[in-house]
Order: structure tokens, then sequence, then C-alpha cells
């Protein structure tokens, strides 16, 4: 094999004719006026149907400005006693993410890949519309990504599409209610528990904390750093106080540092700005009822057409086509509460952060909440006096310090009150936040699209207009969702009819939830907020890669026209993993070692990539244009009730002339 290759490469003849001779990179702004407060972004391509150039959409991409503001809400806190009557002394805390004790630069980020802010998307092709509103449509472009992505790729292209994939095994589950005290101690219980990482499950720890493997049963990794987080927050958060210097210990035994930051190196209002790079553009330390505390930072992300719908990955060099874009938005705003409890004692404590909690999620789409909250935890047994000391990114969201004098027979707590929002665009679109403190990002205003421009050389023109027409097959999603499946002892069951007749079927995608309409009380979700699902939660990747964890489905099979796409009805995790994905949009189908892709092991789908999917293009073409029913039946062995989202794929083609772009 290394023999032909030598001699390959020994015969190669330096220089190829140019098949173009013009490359131009264009951009065009969307139609919204920097507007975004309708969660829509409208974008057409008139400006480049008469540039008389070749359009690569296969190649371009959108510019999309986010800005994420977390901000404290009312007139900081009055320290109370949740466990009893206060007697100690009151005072008022405010958020300080401008201070490097309380700092907040790591406290939120983004969920896996900047695409999870477009919940549907609508494609007009000369004004007839080819690619249908399929809402959640990020939850199957993520399914997409996860299966056909390399880590290579991950490695090459992850901070520009903001993809790194959530850790499989470091989650933690939270009940709604319980009897866990809290972690200050105290006279008195709580009702519900709570914890500093959230509630329900919290895959947000971003503090790596070595694993217990003695004197234990096996928590595999719950509550370790998820370097998914940890990663996409490095992408984003750049602050230009962050130290470069390091401690160095004199001999004297004084320790000495530098005092250089990454200011000295990069301006930031300046030089962020005027490069259009993700950094942290406003930290205001909390004084007064009118200044509580901000943080906000401009996050300038890139969307590849190609992953947002598969049409853009199979179309050709087009000429004086006339697209037009809409794409609706996850424009989403969080609303939670932190508290930090001190002990009964003689002398002034700290407060140790004890719980957060989601009060409200506002996403009038209902789609994806983009945004995660980190985990305030603090390692048992550490300090948490210095800056991130032992201790997770959400600490700065806590109220710190001592209590300022002793405290009496009851436990007491102060708590904040905060509101969190992802806005396209440079600004805050939540008027619970905007207000004198909050300000316009420097960088980008409007979404724009970026495509290159090609212009060939005749001689190659010529050979690519000898079949002008060119049929452009590509796949679009139907979607479906089966809530409330129960669990019980036996199992809950499903036979559901997802669809009476679709054409050219070509896969079914099932994406298992823990339920958000039946067992509130118990905890189902366990955020405590009533019909709220667990892809809204900022504690919980769900729905932008992850399912929910531990989600078991077995005799399961789907059926199209009633008859079995499964020879055998399911029983086993590992024959819906080695059978059904494995392999599934990867190079090679997972068939050749050494090259192949894809980032779901069976250990990962074991855990929280519970994707239960089943190929059924396999047919005779005289079967394609007939339309088939899709029924989806199994049996939930998990321990929580089960929401299930059904993505149904099928294959669409249109023709066009790749002169003039019209349809043929």
């Amino acid at each position: 094999m290394c023999d032909k290759l030598v001699y390959d490469l020994a015969q190669e003849v330096e220089g190829s004719p140019a098949v173009f001779v013009r490359k131009d990179w264009v951009n065009i702004l969307d139609n919204q006026n920097q507007n975004y407060g309708n969660n829509q972004s409208v974008l057409d391509t008139s400006q480049l149907s008469n540039s008389n150039k070749y359009m690569s959409y296969r190649e371009a991409y959108l510019h999309v400005p986010f800005t994420i503001s977390l901000g404290a809400i009312g007139n900081g806190s009055i320290i109370t006693s949740p466990f009893g009557t206060t007697t100690g002394v009151a005072g008022t805390k405010y958020f300080s993410p401008g201070d490097s004790a309380t700092s907040a630069d790591n406290a939120i980020g983004l969920k896996n890949w900047f695409g999870q802010i477009i919940h549907s998307f609508t494609l007009d092709y000369n004004g007839t519309t080819i690619i249908q509103q399929t809402p959640l449509v990020n939850m199957w472009n993520s399914f997409k990504l996860m299966t056909s992505l390399s880590y290579q790729d991950i490695l090459s292209q992850g901070s520009t599409i903001g993809f790194y994939p959530d850790q499989s095994d470091t989650f933690q589950f939270v009940q709604a209610s319980g009897t866990t005290g809290p972690q200050g101690g105290g006279a008195a219980v709580p009702t519900p528990a709570q914890s500093s990482s959230g509630t329900g499950v919290c895959n947000n720890t971003n503090y790596f904390i070595p694993s217990i493997v003695a004197g234990a049963f096996s928590p595999l990794e719950s509550g370790t750093g998820n370097d998914g987080l940890i990663w996409r927050q490095r992408w984003v958060n750049f602050d230009t106080l962050g130290s470069i210097g390091a401690q160095t210990a004199t001999n004297a035994g004084v320790v000495s540092k530098t005092d250089a930051t990454f200011g000295h190196l990069q301006n930031a209002a300046k030089t962020c700005d005027a490069l259009w790079k993700s950094f942290i553009y406003t930290k205001t330390t909390g004084t007064s009822a009118a200044s509580p505390g901000l943080l906000q930072i401009s996050v300038q992300a890139t969307i590849y057409l190609k992953h947002v719908h598969s049409f853009f990955n199979m179309v050709p060099l087009l000429k004086g086509v006339f697209m037009k874009m809409t794409m609706n938005l996850n424009n989403t705003s969080t609303s939670f509460t932190t508290t930090s409890s001190a002990p009964v004692g003689a002398a002034t404590t700290l407060y140790v952060p004890y719980s957060m909690t989601v009060t409200a999620v506002s996403n009038p789409l209902g789609g994806v909440n983009p945004l995660m909250i980190a985990s305030g935890s603090v390692v048992a047994g550490s300090s948490i006096a210095g800056p991130f000391a032992a201790a997770n990114g959400g600490l700065g969201v806590f109220s710190q310090g001592t209590t300022g004098a002793a405290i009496g027979t009851n436990a007491q707590a102060s708590t904040l009150s905060y509101r969190l929002n992802i806005s396209v665009g440079a600004k805050c679109l939540d008027t619970s936040i905007t207000g004198a403190q909050a300000s316009t990002s420097g960088g980008a205003q409007s979404v724009y699209l970026y495509i290159p421009a090609y212009s060939f050389n005749p001689v190659f023109e010529q050979a690519y207009l000898s079949s002008p027409v060119k049929e452009i097959k590509y796949s679009d999603i139907y979607q479906y969702q089966i809530l409330g499946v129960g669990s019980g002892s036996g199992g809950g069951t499903f036979n559901n009819l997802v669809t009476n007749g679709i054409a050219n079927i070509k896969s079914v995608l099932i994406l298992p939830f823990y339920s958000s309409s039946s067992d509130q009380t118990g905890g189902n979700t366990g955020l405590g907020v009533a019909g709220l699902p667990v892809w809204q939660s900022p504690f919980d990747p769900a729905g932008t890669g992850p399912t929910s964890p531990f989600c078991a489905i077995s005799n399961f099979n789907v059926q199209i026209s009633g008859q079995n796409a499964i020879y055998n009805m399911e029983k086993y995790s590992f024959e819906q993993f080695n059978n059904q994905l494995y392999g599934q949009n990867a190079v090679n189908g997972g068939l050749t070692d050494g090259l192949t892709s894809g980032l779901v092991s069976r250990y990962a789908f074991d855990n929280t990539y519970c994707y239960y999917y089943v190929d059924v293009s396999r047919m005779l073409p005289v079967e394609m244009t007939v339309p088939k029913s899709v029924q989806v039946l199994g049996q939930n062995l998990s321990s929580r009730a089960l929401d299930l989202i059904v993505f149904v794929e099928y294959g669409v083609s249109i023709s066009v002339d790749l002169l003039t772009g019209a349809r043929v």
C-alpha cells in the first residue's frame, strides 16, 4: 500500500489548471434593522441574485451576535432565616461581578453549539417554500452533529461553531422534595430540598474534582467537572482583567505576583469590539437598588448553513437564485434565586452556598434555553475566601462573606434574585434587566450572511453548464411529540401513530426526556416549575445533544405502513446501539477502523445520549413516491415518566437551472 503511494506521489506534476479565476467573500445583512424583539430574523439574497457570480451555499455561514446578560433584580437581599426567627444581624447583599473575590466570569455559559439559538427554519426558493417550518429543529441538528463530527472536528472548528459535547457521566440529580438540610447547618430542615448546583438533572459543574474510587458505591464521574461546559465558557468569556501572572514565593517566604492582565495585551472596548471578538464587556458591581449588579457577554457566533439544514449541504454552485431564509429565535429569559446559609454559632461565620432554584423561564416559542448556569458548589473542607478557591464558577452568584455578627438559635440565609437573558443582537431585550446599568455591545449589531462568490475559468464553466439542469436531493423533517409515557413497576408502554402518510421516509429518531406533563409533585423535572420542559432548564443540557439520563426503552420498534422496521423487537440497549445507532451519519458508516467519525460511544449512549434511531430508507425506487404511515412502540423501563420527541426524516428533491437558478 505504501509503495503504491510513493509511486503515485512521484508521478504527480506540480500545478493544476485553475477552475476558478476569482473567489470573493460577500456578506449581506438581514432585514431586521437590528430589531430582534419579535424573535425572528429574515434574510433574503436579492443582492446576490444579480451579481453574475456563482454562489456556494455549501460554504456559507451566518454571523449571529448574541448578548448574554445576568442581572440582579431588586434591592439586593436582606439576610433572613427560612429555618426560624432571625436573631442575627440583618444586612444587604448585592451581586458583585466586578470584584475579583466574587467574580462571575465563569458563572454562565452556552449549551452545546451556537445553532441552539435557531428554534425553526424556513426557506423560500424563488417564491416557493421548499423547507417547512419545524419546531425544535435544533434538537435534530444537534443529533446530526453528534453522529457526524469527529474529535478532530472539535479541535479544529469547535471554537468557531461553539461545539463541545457535554460529558455524559458528570451529571447529578436533585429531587424537588426531600429531607437534605442546608450546607451551612441549622435547626430546621427546609422543604423542598435544594442544591447549590440547581434542581433536577444538573450537569453544570465546571470545577474538576478528583473522583471517589474508594469507600463508596460507584458514582461514575457525577459532580465532577463537565469539560464540555468548561470549554464552551472559555470560548466566549474573555476578560481583559484576567490575570496572566504567576505566583512566586520569594526567599523571605513572601508571595509575590505580577500584576499583568490580558488588558496589558489587548484592549477590551477598542480591540474586541473592532475585531468582533467574544468577550465580557460589562461588569457592574451592585451598590444600590438602582444598580444591583450586572454581567454582560458579547458573543460573536458562527453558524454554518450546512449545519442548519441538509439542503445547503447538497446545493450546487448557483447563479441568479433568490432565497428567503426565516429563522425563529430562542431569545430566552430565566429567573432564578440563590440562597447562602450560615449555621447557628456563637461567633461570626461564613455564608456557604446552599440552593439555586429556577422560578420561571420565558421562551415565547417554547424552545430550548441556550444558556447554562454553573454550579455554585464548594468542595468539602475548602475555603471560599478567594476567587473560585476550590469552588465551581457559579459561586459568584451566591452571597458571600461573613454574617457580621454571631447567630443565635436559628440558622440564617441570604437570598439573591436574578434574571438571565440571551438576546440576538447587540443589546439585551429583557426590560427586567435593561436600565441605567445595561449597555449595548460595540460588536456586530445584526445577523449577517457570509457566502463565497466564484468566477469560473470559461473553459470549466462550459463544462459545468454542459448539463444545466441539476437535481438537488436533500432531507426535511417532521416532528411529533408523545407526552407523559408512564414508568411504574412494569414500565409504561406506548404505541403511537406519528403520521398517516409521508413519502420517501429516510429515518426515525426518538429523543426521550423526563416528562413535564406528569408527576410534577414527585419532581419529574425536579425544577419545581409546573409544566417546564427539561430542555428549558439552565442546569441541564438536555435537548442540545444529550437526552435525559438513563432513559431505557425496551420492546422497541418502528412500523412503516404496518410493517416492522426492526425484524425482532429490540429488548436490550446494546441492540439499539450496535444494530441501529453506531455508524449512522459517520464516515464509511463506522465500517473502516482508523477512518470514521461520530461522538456517541456506547458508554455515552447508556448515560445521557439515549438516541433511539432507525434507518428505514431501504426500499425499491418505485416505493419512494408512496406515502407511508409511521408508528412507534415500546416500553419505558426508566424510573421516571418520559416525553418522547419524534423526528421523521424524509427525502425531497427539486430540479434547478444552474445558470439562472430557476426551478425546472
